[in-house]
């Protein structure tokens, strides 16, 4: 059986004072940390998704897709700072030290926070939205769990939230 692990989120956001908008995970997978990065296992399509709404080429390095980030506007976070996990499940979370999106949301022009999924959402809403008073919009995840959603249709809904949120309007 699965234990519990101990996990300390261990990279930093990215954003700078141009960010327009905050998409927010819960927290990062075994791979990714594995990785030293958002989003770095393989069957994930946060990065193939947010090409395509962005109509960039899907970023491979670390340093593509803090550039790809950066240069269209948006921050990257999780929710969490640490808590208590088995593995990379989201539905075995607690003990939960929430991350402080209030010192990034203090430092931008964030105007619309988005998060990565229901998990996201709930936790941000529990943890944060008391401190921040900040609203957030779920997505659908993109995480290969979320089977019901191909990658087509996860960056027609993505694209339509983000790019409006760009000026760059809909889908």
């Amino acid at each position: 059986m699965a234990e519990y692990e101990h996990i300390c989120h261990t990279f930093k956001p990215v954003y700078d004072n141009n960010s327009k908008i905050l998409i927010l995970g819960s927290l990062p997978s075994v791979k990714s940390r594995e990785q030293g990065f958002y989003y770095g296992h393989p069957q994930n399509r946060f990065w193939r998704v947010l090409a395509a709404v962005l109509r960039c080429q899907v970023p491979v390095t670390i340093d593509e897709k803090k550039e790809m980030l950066l240069e269209h506007h948006i921050a990257l976070w999780d929710v969490i700072e640490s808590c208590d996990i088995i593995g990379s499940s989201d539905s075995s979370i607690k003990n939960v030290v929430p991350a402080d999106i209030g010192a990034v949301l203090s430092k931008t022009r964030i105007g619309r926070i988005f998060a990565n999924g229901k998990k996201a959402e709930s936790l941000y809403r529990k943890y944060i939205f008391p401190k921040t008073k900040a609203e957030i919009t779920a997505l659908p995840s993109t995480s290969p769990a979320n089977a019901a959603f191909s990658p087509e249709m996860l960056a027609k809904l993505w694209g339509a939230e983000i790019r409006r949120e760009l000026g760059e309007g809909g889908a």
